[in-house]
């Protein structure tokens, strides 16, 4: 399938949000507080570009849960469709889309031209964001240790913690959304 097929496979923002079973709460509360910078021009030109969305994500995603409110923003502000893929349902998609050439990593966001052509690839997370990653995960216990387990899931509680209510983190979710579509 081209992209313009995947894309019309897609369901709304909304029927994806009202599936949700374990984030739908925090991705919400994000939706709620997160407002973009005032940046007439910026949401002009985007605008003028006549592009689409295609999400691929999964309700489980820590990431999608953090990136998904912010894109919805800057996609409102725009006037610019968007149409969500669960990665799992999808993997012939996916797999176009492997980070570092192997991962399934997710959220993924496919902007697309009206003759379905790629314009642009983000995902899954600002390059800030992996190195707040990377350094939480260098301070864990080695995979060996009895303690691993317990430490990791302390992490990941706290990453989600940090996603949901950190809008400094919020900010450079969306700079860095924006420093790719400005490339468009």
């Amino acid at each position: 399938m081209d992209l313009n097929q995947w894309y019309e496979e897609g369901i709304t923002p909304d029927a994806y949000i009202e599936s949700m079973e374990k984030n739908k709460q925090n991705l919400l509360h994000i939706y709620d507080h997160f407002t973009p910078p005032a940046e007439k021009q910026f949401f002009q030109k985007l605008a003028d570009k006549n592009i689409r969305v295609i999400v691929l994500t999964e309700d489980w995603c820590g990431d999608a849960m953090l990136n998904i409110p912010i894109l919805i923003r800057i996609v409102e502000q725009a006037n610019i469709p968007v149409k969500m893929l669960l990665r799992d349902e999808n993997l012939e998609l996916m797999d176009q889309y492997l980070t570092n050439g192997k991962a399934r990593s997710i959220p993924i966001f496919i902007f697309i031209d009206e003759a379905g052509n790629e314009v642009a690839k983000w995902g899954p997370r600002a390059k800030a964001i992996q190195q707040y990653l990377d350094d939480a995960r260098d301070n864990l216990p080695s995979k060996e240790a009895d303690d691993y387990e317990e430490k990791s899931k302390e992490m990941y509680l706290f990453m989600t913690k940090s996603f949901r209510d950190n809008q400094d983190i919020w900010r450079e979710v969306y700079t860095s959304i924006k420093e790719k579509l400005q490339q468009v």
